[in-house]
């Protein structure tokens, strides 16, 4: 069996390369969500906050949870919470025990909004998974949903320094 050599390595444009691949993808999605919630007007991360104050606890979640949640930074969080609040869809309160913290919590007009977006999100998954067998859908998850780990937890690891 010939040796493997540097050039068999190299990513060929037809060969399946998973960063371009889930880019693309996000890519497309987040697009494609942006134009349907246009008229609700949030953006898809405002959706995204909105869905976990939803899911989260009853006396709302601090900002440091939604930053992680999120996957963002603290100050992109605070400037989406603060046109969030403006616009009425939620609300902040100092953190009953830390100081420091405040609870984020889903007002009436977030509650509505997210309804009407929540809509939109199931109808759109659903068009863009019919491309799959529906016997093939969950597994497609579940192994998304495995993907999603790995990638979570290699960028936990410090990464080895090549010399």
């Amino acid at each position: 069996m010939p040796s493997k050599t540097l050039s068999d390595s190299i990513p060929l444009p037809d060969r399946k390369r998973l960063p371009p691949l889930l880019r693309r993808a996000w890519y497309g999605l987040n697009q494609a969500f942006r134009q349907r919630v246009a008229h609700l007007e949030i953006t898809p991360d405002q959706y995204s906050i909105l869905r976990w104050l939803s899911e989260g606890d009853p006396r709302g979640l601090t900002q440091r949870a939604l930053t992680d949640l999120m996957a963002s930074d603290p100050n992109t969080i605070t400037s989406t919470l603060s046109r969030m609040e403006t616009a009425g869809l939620i609300s902040r309160k100092p953190h009953e025990l830390d100081g420091r913290a405040h609870r984020v919590r889903l007002q009436p007009d977030g509650a509505n909004t997210l309804e009407k977006a929540m809509a939109i999100a199931i109808e759109l998954q659903e068009t863009v998974t019919a491309i799959l067998p529906p016997a093939r859908r969950e597994k497609f998850f579940e192994e998304l949903e495995a993907i999603a780990d790995a990638c979570a937890a290699v960028a936990e690891r410090p990464s080895k320094k090549r010399s």
